[in-house]
């Protein structure tokens, strides 16, 4: 096995599903708390995977993209679509929302913060799934080539 698929799929394994799980098991317990706990909540996830996720992320594309060029097949070319579709819901629909959330100076949470957060929850969905199809695609094209 060489290098490149060695570490995509250890990145992919580990940050797709780590966002899979956020949508999962993670945000269901937050939504249950009282908005001004989502809010605190919300702010203090922003601290750690907002740090951590966008590396993971772009890494886990770049890998992608060069297994589906050094290891060629539909398994890996599928793979590293999906990761990149990932990342573009990641920029364009949770990225703003996730700075929205960090600009917010109040500790009460507003009924637009709740709207916000449920919006998110959505592309979380998408992002989380594609990811998690990613790395389960990664897996297949690595064991077949």
């Amino acid at each position: 096995m060489s290098w490149i698929a060695v570490l995509t799929i250890l990145v992919a394994g580990f940050f797709g599903p780590a966002e899979f799980a956020s949508f999962a098991f993670v945000h269901p317990v937050i939504r249950k708390l009282d908005p001004d706990n989502q809010l605190l909540f919300e702010k203090g996830l922003l601290k750690t995977f907002g740090r951590v996720m966008p590396i993971g992320m772009t890494l886990g594309v770049i890998l992608g993209i060069a297994l589906a060029i050094d290891h060629t097949n539909y398994f890996t070319i599928s793979a590293a679509i999906a990761l990149v579709v990932a990342l573009i819901v990641t920029i364009f629909g949770n990225v703003p929302i996730n700075a929205q959330t960090g600009r917010i100076t109040e500790t009460t949470a507003t009924k637009e913060f709740i709207t916000m957060r449920r919006r998110w929850d959505k592309y979380q969905l998408v992002r989380g799934s594609l990811q998690v199809i990613g790395f389960v695609l990664v897996v297949l094209g690595v064991a077949i080539s």
